[in-house]
């Protein structure tokens, strides 16, 4: 079931507002995403909002540069950022919402070290 839900960065300069199915959320262990404990939530752009903190922000690219990963120029957190896999989507960082215990969520895996088959056979949360 979505709700709507607010989330920041650790500065406390980036806001947003997100409704979404926590339900949905997913782990991924590609590269990147292994070392920073991103817990992806892939919403359609409608369901996003970026309060506050335009600004602030950050862009890093790398590999094929499809994927957008936003961060907060002040204090390095990812809330967001545009997804290789998803890229007409927003996909939210669940350890960034208010009030959400990351630890309680149930959490899929993806696996992004295959990344080509995982995409293929991707499950059906997503």
């Amino acid at each position: 079931m979505s709700e709507t839900m607010s989330g920041g960065c650790h500065y406390g300069r980036v806001h947003f507002r997100v409704t979404a199915d926590l339900s949905r959320v997913t782990e991924c262990n590609c590269s990147i995403w292994a070392k920073k404990s991103f817990l992806h939530l892939i919403v359609a752009p409608e369901q996003f909002e970026l309060i506050t903190g335009a600004d602030t922000l950050t862009t890093y690219r790398f590999n094929t540069g499809t994927a957008r990963h936003t961060f907060c120029s002040n204090c390095g957190i990812h809330a967001f950022y545009v997804s290789r896999s998803d890229p007409d989507k927003i996909d939210v960082n669940a350890r960034c919402l208010y009030g959400v215990d990351s630890a309680a969520l149930t959490v899929h895996r993806f696996d992004g070290q295959n990344w080509g088959s995982a995409v293929a056979e991707r499950a059906p949360w997503r």
